[in-house]
């Protein structure tokens, strides 16, 4: 079995215990905890537990990493403090803004990406109890917003617009600057899920123009049940949860100053290596992906620009779950699709909107490097795939052969 020491992924008193851990290709899914994130948490599981509302030292000693990660936060993304709602992740800020926005409008077109995430689907399909008409905006055979679609649900002058900056699966890239500017002019408010995207490419909330942005700190090696919805000062919301009045009455609740410490930290982090961290895994990209195509893999959306982390493909006659289940017990975790449909193994909806067949569909597996991944992690999960199809391929031959006889 292929793998690697447990120690990167786990703190220290783990990884002793811990002998071997899997090579982590799903950097997609969630990242490991950042050990300069860590060691800035510590001490809210200790000696500083106060309640940011309180008064008194403790109190105050929280509202002060609150607002200094709050501020981390915001430079990292080109945005006011004030404008930094903190959640508890990526599903809460889409939510938050597609009802939010809802709430304060008068029911009217709310148009979202073909390929969007479920927590802006489900939201969307939601809202149609109250009035709302949903429209899907299609995407090409790459997987990017088809121009003529988006210009005709604009005639209808939507009032809410919610598309990706990066998918989750296939990693494309999409002109979310071009598409806000556009939906400003009709007048409505534009959206964007930039989760998979911050980190591994430059976020601006300025330079994008758009009204709301989420982001998640698990997806840029900070601590799991943090996030933010970056919400231009101009727009009103309705919370989601009422109560104490914190983050500015949209998101009441005593605040996870722990995670929220952990998600400001993991921000600074992010946007001070993003550009060196990009270049590495571009290179590991182009490596992984000349292997697979090699290996006569498809490799979805080849020809847009992607994530620098995310390939996604398929290899003809392979099943992407029983890949992805050989794989891992060959030491590679890596994923079918989104972390969040796992559940329910359907053939990928962004794959079938792109026009991709249920049968390739079901073929395919993901792979998204991180900053732990090295060149000898691609080679050897390209050694080890090369190994597991070919047996796949050979059971196959002789099946179709016993059947033959028969």
């Amino acid at each position: 079995m292929v793998g690697k020491p447990a120690g990167p992924l786990l703190p220290p008193e783990e990884s002793e215990a811990a002998m071997f851990a899997p090579i982590c290709l799903d950097h997609n899914a969630t990242t490991p905890l950042d050990p300069e994130v860590r060691e800035a948490m510590l001490p809210w599981l200790g000696g500083r537990f106060g309640n940011a509302s309180s008064r008194h030292e403790y109190g105050r000693a929280a509202r002060m990493a609150i607002d200094e990660a709050r501020a981390r936060v915001a430079e990292a993304v080109n945005a006011h403090p004030t404008e930094v709602i903190f959640t508890s992740g990526g599903s809460e800020a889409n939510n938050l803004f597609l009802k939010g926005a809802a709430a304060r409008l008068k029911a009217g077109v709310l148009a979202l990406g073909a390929i969007e995430h479920p927590c802006v689907r489900q939201p969307a399909r939601q809202l149609r109890q109250s009035g709302w008409t949903v429209r899907e905006l299609a995407v090409d055979a790459a997987g990017r917003i088809d121009s003529a679609a988006f210009t005709a649900v604009l005639a209808e002058r939507p009032r809410l617009v919610s598309v990706m900056l990066a998918n989750n699966e296939t990693g494309v890239v999409q002109d979310v600057a071009r598409l806000a500017a556009q939906v400003r002019a009709a007048g409505g408010w534009m959206h964007t899920d930039a989760v998979q995207a911050f980190g591994k490419l430059p976020v601006d909330f300025r330079s994008l123009g758009v009204h709301g942005m989420s982001l998640s700190a698990h997806k840029v090696n900070g601590p799991v049940g943090a996030g933010a919805l970056i919400v231009d000062k101009r727009v009103e919301l309705a919370p989601l949860v009422a109560g104490g009045g914190q983050e500015r009455d949209l998101r009441s609740g005593t605040e996870n100053v722990l995670a929220i410490v952990g998600f400001g930290k993991a921000c600074q982090l992010a946007a001070a290596r993003q550009a060196d961290r990009a270049a590495v895994l571009r290179g590991l990209q182009a490596r992984l992906d000349a292997g697979l195509t090699g290996l006569g893999a498809t490799i979805f959306s080849a020809g847009a620009e992607r994530l620098p982390n995310t390939t996604f493909f398929a290899l003809p006659g392979i099943d992407g779950e029983t890949l992805v289940g050989k794989l891992d017990r060959a030491g590679f975790a890596v994923a079918s699709g989104s972390a969040c449909s796992s559940a329910h193994p359907e053939p990928s909806p962004t794959l079938l909107a792109m026009g991709v067949t249920p049968e390739c569909a079901r073929a395919a597996v993901r792979v998204s490097l991180g900053s732990g991944n090295t060149g000898q992690d691609v080679d050897g999960f390209l050694e080890a795939i090369a190994q597991i199809v070919d047996h796949l391929r050979n059971l196959t031959a002789m099946a179709v052969g016993v059947a033959d006889a028969a």
